[in-house]
């Protein structure tokens, strides 16, 4: 599979009916490591909101759930929530790496 095709296939309309937002396609990690693990594991439903996914720096989309805390962050990550998969699609990945993508994605970092 190429990552277009993925991006296609998880890609959908927000309520109201407005695409997402093409920030969210576009923002990548700074650290190599770190973008080559949100492109294999997050980028193809996080960068489009799909299955209700919050969108890489969608602020919006993300507070309530900062809210909680990252350790209920974490569990969700970990133990699959809703919609995303246990471990969030990167089996290799620790709690750092996790963190990592949680705090690129929500905008913290």
């Amino acid at each position: 599979f190429s990552l277009a095709l993925l991006t296609t296939a998880c890609s959908t309309v927000p309520e109201g009916g407005a695409p997402a937002a093409n920030s969210s396609k576009s923002m990548m990690p700074a650290d190599a490591d770190t973008k080559a693990l949100y492109i294999q594991s997050c980028y193809s439903c996080h960068s489009s909101g799909a299955a209700g996914a919050p969108r890489t720096g969608v602020a919006a989309d993300w507070q309530p759930r900062l809210e909680q805390g990252m350790d209920t962050l974490l569990e969700h990550t970990i133990s699959g929530f809703k919609g995303m998969p246990p471990l969030g699609m990167c089996m290799d990945c620790g709690e750092e790496e996790f963190i990592k993508l949680i705090r690129f994605m929500s905008g913290q970092e």
